[in-house]
């Protein structure tokens, strides 16, 4: 049986003075905390694997990002269907070249702007069948973007929940879970093992023959190291789909 972690302390309400000075403190860290992220750079090491994509080349391999282009919308922001060549990586016209994801962060998302950023330090030197592989980046001025493989199933989430969508067969679904389960595995043992912490059907995406990759790196963290069994951390990811143990204790236990 499982026991809620959370309960209510009865505590006398704050002065207007009191307020004032809580919420003038936490204003003052979030506007360092944004300039600080807002400031930060790719790790050059992992970005050598990956292109540095101009802000205009995106807006045309997207159509100026128009409307009849999107492909989802999520908590980062919008991602877009888009087209390049397959060997200069420039915009195409669509119907030529290789097509795209392109997700585009939200201006005003100061800790989507930290999310992305662990994400192309980390897609940027992982390369696995069973994680989807980010082709490049854009980082300019104010833009933050991201360009992935296309994966022309979509998110497994989809396929699970949406009506009127064919359900996937069980042999199917085996498969499914055991690329999820190979994508992990690959984490859990590199030397600097990672953790993935959003694991949920909508983060799971599918190619044309139903072969499953994990996508969204942006909550993810590096592992305990030496002697350490875990890591501590804030309970991050969505809820509903994370371990009891980690929502009670707050660590992200190693796998052995």
């Amino acid at each position: 049986m499982f026991f809620s972690v959370f309960h209510l302390e009865r505590t006398m309400p704050p002065s207007k003075a009191q307020k004032d000075s809580t919420f003038s403190s936490r204003q003052t860290q979030s506007e360092n905390w944004s300039k600080a992220y807002l400031s930060s750079k790719v790790d050059t090491s992992s970005s050598n694997n990956l292109k540095a994509f101009s802000f205009n080349d995106l807006k045309t391999a997207t159509k100026n990002f128009r409307s009849d282009s999107l492909l989802g919308e999520g908590g980062f922001g919008c991602v877009f269907k888009g087209w390049i060549d397959e060997n200069t990586f420039a915009p195409s016209k669509p119907g030529t070249g290789v097509v795209v994801a392109i997700k585009k962060l939200k201006t005003e998302s100061s800790q989507g702007h930290r999310e992305w950023l662990t994400e192309v330090n980390y897609l940027g030197e992982l390369r696995h069948e069973n994680l989807v592989k980010l082709i490049g980046y854009c980082s300019e001025s104010e833009n933050r973007l991201l360009v992935y493989e296309f994966m022309p199933k979509g998110s497994l989430e989809n396929h699970l929940f949406r009506k009127g969508v064919q359900p996937i067969p069980w042999n199917t679904r085996m498969r499914i879970a055991v690329d999820v389960a190979r994508g992990l595995s690959f984490l859990h043992n590199l030397d600097a093992n990672i953790i993935y912490r959003d694991m949920k059907a909508s983060n799971i995406l599918l190619d044309s023959d139903f072969n499953a990759k994990l996508s969204d790196f942006g909550l993810a963290r590096a592992g305990p190291t030496g002697d350490n069994t875990h890591v501590s951390t804030r309970v991050v990811g969505t809820r509903g789909y994370a371990a009891p143990e980690y929502v009670a204790t707050g660590f992200d236990l190693s796998i052995t």
